[in-house]
């Protein structure tokens, strides 16, 4: 390894003796929120993705990599092409999992996958059927050709100590529960058993948790099995229990619209306590397939929310229709379903100022 240090605009540095040509880490150890522009070509991101000793450059890359990926495989898709996953990815996302000397928080976020939000923000227009259905490919695909590290990760960094709330503990809880959540998503019968033995032997709620969420990407009889046992379990703490609300409201699962319907008349909702409000409604809306669903029953569900909720607390309300102030980044079908929720409620008799308002600048945004 070679320091450069950079002083001017412009400088030229020449490399003696170095066999192959030199990949720079850029910005090594810097810590200042800066957006960086280089050069680097998709070899240069796969070898310091592979290789790079300073952990955020090594994060970096794996990003920009997997953001390079899923626009990539988006396009694919939207042109009903056969999705496939470069190798190199797998390679370097393996080489980061198989790492004795990494921190083990780093490889948990390494490992990560940029969130389906974080795309269609970078997209001129979001199509979330497409983002998810590219996400959930290459998280599956991952699973699948990543599956014996994966699966020693999660084995060799169980615990039956008590809890503890430290560096070390936290990073191999994190890790744990990353890989576990990337098994589960195969839906494997070996896997689902692992995953209930997780959660069953889990002797903390984190780690219970965490789960029951990887639990919670399939649906079926395990799941709402575990989601009942869960909240039996849980019932007394508050916060659990607005997490538990908010675990269901963010799933994925088909149709999960519905769902969310059914927990408004769970006995541990309220729609007067705008928590629970946040957790159930606001977490349904943080929710790209579901909220964005094709046919427009999430848009209709949250306007018929927002008219209740106004009537009982429309600085919340206000709050929840505010979801609808990005309509304009879809397409044309989803963009006249959330404009027709939006004149229904702006047209509804004894409307807050609140929602009134808020509606009002997210119809003309």
């Amino acid at each position: 390894m070679r320091y450069a240090l950079i002083f001017q605009k412009e400088e030229e540095f020449i490399f003696k003796n170095v066999p192959e040509r030199p990949v720079p880490s850029l910005l090594r150890g810097y810590s200042a929120p800066i957006r960086l522009d280089s050069d680097l070509t998709e070899s240069d991101l796969y070898f310091l993705l592979a290789n790079d000793s300073d952990e955020f450059n090594r994060w970096e890359a794996g990003q920009i990599l997997a953001r390079k990926l899923m626009f990539s495989l988006v396009a694919d898709f939207q042109q009903q092409k056969t999705l496939a996953l470069n190798t190199k990815f797998v390679d370097g996302l393996r080489a980061i999992l198989q790492s004795t000397s990494l921190d083990k928080e780093f490889i948990a976020k390494a490992i990560t996958l940029p969130g389906q939000g974080e795309i269609m923000d970078m997209m001129s227009i979001a199509d979330p059927d497409a983002v998810h259905a590219v996400r959930t490919f290459i998280k599956k695909e991952l699973a699948f050709q990543l599956k014996d590290d994966l699966l020693a990760a999660v084995t060799s960094n169980r615990s039956s100590e008590a809890y503890a709330f430290d560096h070390d503990s936290v990073a191999r809880r994190a890790l744990k529960n990353t890989c576990l959540a990337y098994l589960a998503s195969l839906n494997e019968p070996d896997v689902t058993e692992l995953a209930l033995n997780e959660y069953k032997s889990a002797t903390n709620m984190t780690e219970q948790f965490a789960a029951l969420a990887a639990l919670s990407q399939n649906p079926g009889q395990v799941r709402e099995d575990a989601l009942l046992d869960f909240y039996n379990k849980w019932q007394q703490d508050y916060l659990v229990v607005s997490k538990w609300f908010a675990l269901q409201a963010t799933s994925d699962i088909p149709g999960n619209v519905v769902n969310v319907q059914k927990l408004l008349a769970h006995p541990a909702f309220d729609m007067r306590n705008p928590n629970k409000v946040y957790s159930l409604i606001g977490g349904f809306c943080g929710s790209p397939v579901s909220f964005h669903a094709k046919d427009g029953s999430g848009y209709k569900f949250l306007g018929e929310v927002v008219l209740q909720l106004d009537k009982i607390n429309p600085q919340v309300a206000s709050r929840m229709v505010s979801a609808f102030s990005r309509w304009r980044r879809y397409d044309e079908t989803r963009q006249a379903l959330a404009k027709a929720q939006l004149e229904m409620i702006i047209s509804a008799n004894g409307l807050s100022e609140n929602v009134y308002e808020i509606a009002l600048k997210s119809l003309a945004a």
